[in-house]
């Protein structure tokens, strides 16, 4: 769950509408294993996509015009290369800062060989702004993201306005975000926040069923576990 460090200068919001200088996550420290820094190493020039002040082109990457699903913070990527491997006409971009999560799916693109999946390793909202196309993306995956329980760190939740302005001005029309947390009070502020977000709408009547076609995590296992409740939300863009 979330690293609750000391408040830093990142904690005081920006005169930018998508609160550029607070981050939604904290670089923890995490040591990488032999393998994870070896197909970081060899797997990175070829499969993760640099940082750059310029729009992507999706047809240019992937040499199709599949639909295109970016999920932001994929952790250590088991589920992200097991949807990409049963969808394989479908695009996907995981976003993540984790170095060692980069490793690990980057191992798995290898070990499955993947086609339809690359990692941009930076911060998703500025990955979004600079170089994401609006009305570009079919689909947003969140799962698990940091709930940042204490209250003064509610700032940095990423399912929360202005944040979720941007995503939806990158959706597609009919294009969906997929949000699922174990944190129930972030799971009743995101659907406030959501439910208020222009070009957005509901697909259920409040919290949806699991969608069968996610694959259950080690985390979500610890979390059921543990007690708590797995909420998933499931927003569509307008027409």
């Amino acid at each position: 769950m979330s690293n609750e460090n000391k408040a830093s200068s990142d904690d005081v919001p920006s005169a930018n509408p998508f609160y550029r200088a607070v981050k939604t996550y904290v670089l923890r420290a995490g040591r990488m294993t032999q393998a994870q820094e070896r197909d970081y190493a060899e797997l990175s020039p070829v499969w993760c996509i640099p940082f750059e002040n310029k729009k992507l082109n999706f047809i240019d990457i992937f040499g199709n015009t599949n639909p295109v699903i970016i999920e932001i913070g994929f952790g250590m990527g088991t589920a992200t290369a097991q949807i990409a491997a049963e969808h394989p006409d479908i695009n996907y971009i995981g976003i993540e800062v984790h170095t060692p999560g980069v490793g690990r799916l980057l191992g798995e693109i290898r070990n499955r060989d993947l086609k339809n999946l690359y990692i941009i390793e930076h911060d998703a909202l500025e990955v979004l702004e600079t170089m994401v196309v609006d009305g570009s993306v079919n689909g947003f995956h969140i799962f698990f993201p940091d709930p940042w329980q204490k209250k003064r760190h509610y700032k940095r939740r990423m399912i929360q306005r202005p944040r979720t302005d941007l995503l939806a001005s990158k959706l597609a029309p009919e294009g969906y975000l997929y949000f699922v947390t174990d944190w129930q009070a972030y799971a009743d502020s995101a659907i406030e926040e959501l439910t208020q977000t222009p070009g957005l709408h509901n697909k259920f009547d409040g919290f949806a069923p699991h969608q069968e076609w996610r694959p259950q995590t080690k985390f979500e296992r610890k979390g059921l576990e543990q007690g708590r409740v797995i909420n998933e939300l499931y927003f569509v863009k307008d027409e």
